[in-house]
């Protein structure tokens, strides 16, 4: 078992278990919206989702060129399927560009059954955090906290949503960075962890039978904003496969046990779930594997109230 591992299996690379060729792994009849989907995992992530054989996949980003390329290689590669591909510019930290992608796709009476957050901000960083500017902090929360809420508030209130249509929302979230010891990414690390933390509150608001909320941690990935901090000979890089693959099997049935939850795409999904230790904790603690205060217990405000 690796260091930080759950599971004795620790996955470098996508295995049979969350290969999007499953059955039970199908995204047939499904469209997915993917924030960040121009390049790097992003564009990996809908990849997956072609391969599980959605009929459409929407990428957003904020670089009109670099989706038009993306699209291009995906329709290239997919072009016996039936997968559609559709590019959206804009900012999920812009209010504004949020809503005008709601209203574009409800315009043509598209509803998205799949959310993956992926987009993020890595900027301000520095060794100093006390000596950033407070506007460049900021705007890694617009964009990890803020953004992404817009996004999911807008998801799961579609216009278009029929009624007891579940809903899956995938979070691609490096809350836990520090423990690769990139070098000063602090409110980057800081402001993902925050989302995390508040998704694992709104889940256990909305039953999964509503809208299933995984979270996960893709691995170390050589991208475009690793390549400004490392060589990539420097590191054992993950392959991007395993977090694409990862993301579409955390938008199925199977991975409904893990509502709420915070996990890694290195854990053998598996080894996890005949864990009776784990699936033990899952059911009584609240706060297992969510984003938390190291060292201290569950803590309940029951004996607060006086009517105990």
């Amino acid at each position: 078992m690796s260091l930080g591992s759950l599971t004795s299996t620790f996955h470098r690379d996508t295995y049979p278990a969350i290969s999007p060729s499953n059955d039970y792994l199908s995204q047939a009849g499904k469209t997915v919206l993917i924030t960040g989907g121009g390049g790097g995992i992003g564009f990996e992530i809908a990849r997956s989702f072609a391969k599980a054989k959605a009929p459409r996949i929407i990428i957003m980003g904020r670089r009109s060129s670099v989706l038009d390329v993306a699209a291009a290689k995906l329709r290239e590669e997919f072009r016996n399927s039936t997968t559609e591909f559709i590019t959206h510019q804009g900012d999920i930290s812009d209010d504004s560009s949020v809503t005008s992608l709601w209203d574009s796709l409800h315009s043509r009476n598209i509803f998205v059954h799949v959310l993956v957050l992926n987009a993020a901000s890595f900027s301000p960083s520095g060794p100093d955090t006390f000596k950033m500017d407070k506007r460049e902090l900021m705007k890694a929360f617009d964009v990890n906290v803020g953004g992404n809420f817009s996004m999911s508030v807008k998801f799961v209130s579609q216009p278009l949503r029929p009624v007891g249509q579940q809903l899956n929302l995938v979070n691609v979230s490096t809350a836990v960075i520090q423990t690769y010891r990139l070098p000063n990414q602090n409110p980057y690390s800081t402001s993902k962890a925050a989302f995390t933390a508040l998704l694992g509150r709104i889940a256990g608001e909305h039953p999964v039978e509503d809208v299933q909320i995984i979270s996960f941690h893709p691995g170390v990935l050589y991208s475009e904003s690793a390549s400004a901090y490392f060589d990539k000979n420097a590191i054992k890089w993950d392959e991007m496969a395993l977090p694409a693959d990862y993301a579409v099997w955390a938008a199925s049935p199977e991975a409904s046990w893990l509502h709420g939850r915070f996990v890694w795409a290195h854990w053998d999904v598996d080894e996890l779930k005949a864990d009776k230790n784990i699936l033990k904790r899952l059911e009584e603690e609240k706060g297992f594997l969510k984003v938390a205060i190291q060292g201290l217990p569950e803590i309940s405000l029951d004996e607060y109230f006086t009517n105990n």
